[in-house]
């Protein structure tokens, strides 16, 4: 056994010490609470998948399903090290997860780049490991990018939209832009959970800073 001292939140935690997690998955809700769209795969052929994380994933998730040419959308956590978390573990800061939203779309109707602009307006990409009084390594702003083209894009969106940051004095973002890692679902409760509870909490916000 390795000593665990209890984690600072503002930080990632190692990777020795993170929680072992479980084999089984969560189980999924059939289909989506707005959209009647299935959660899991397969998703049809002429879709594609990008994963976004930026704060709670609450809100985050009702930005996406709004958008025209969204398939479905669900949410989860991704980019840390235990397999198949709950909730619960998640916020403890022992997982090294963020809460993440799937968006499964139509190209056609929808592009990568819409996306992106749903994204970095529809938050804070500056906080690190925070979104407004959201506080902990599981709000930290992500982008999973599904192939090399959505890498480039993300990466070129993020050139841009600094550059408009920084005429508004807003500080360096620290959106953190990787190749895609593993997708665990979060628990049925979770998904469209503000669907289900229009009155519940979203701590998001964004800057007021416009991509265009």
């Amino acid at each position: 056994m390795f000593p665990f001292s209890p984690p600072d939140k503002g930080a990632m935690v190692r990777r020795e010490e993170a929680l072992p997690g479980r084999a089984v998955a969560m189980p999924v809700p059939a289909r989506h609470a707005v959209l009647g769209t299935p959660l899991v795969p397969p998703f049809p052929a002429a879709t594609a998948q990008a994963v976004f994380g930026m704060g709670c994933f609450w809100g985050a998730e009702r930005l996406f399903w709004k958008l025209p040419g969204i398939y479905t959308t669900a949410v989860g956590y991704a980019g840390g090290y235990t397999p198949n978390p709950t909730y619960e573990e998640v916020c403890g800061g022992r997982t090294g997860h963020a809460e993440v939203v799937l968006v499964v779309y139509h190209p056609k109707l929808v592009s990568y780049d819409d996306l992106l602009t749903t994204f970095w307006q529809g938050h804070d990409p500056t906080q690190g490991m925070r979104q407004g009084h959201d506080f902990g390594s599981q709000y930290r702003s992500v982008i999973h990018a599904a192939d090399a083209e959505q890498l480039e894009r993300a990466e070129a969106s993020r050139r841009e939209y600094q550059r408009r940051l920084t005429r508004g004095d807003f500080g360096a973002i620290t959106t953190e832009i990787v190749m895609a890692p593993a997708f665990y679902y979060a628990e049925p409760t979770h998904q469209q959970y503000l669907a289900k509870n229009p009155n519940g909490y979203c701590g998001l916000g964004g800057t007021g800073v416009s991509c265009g």
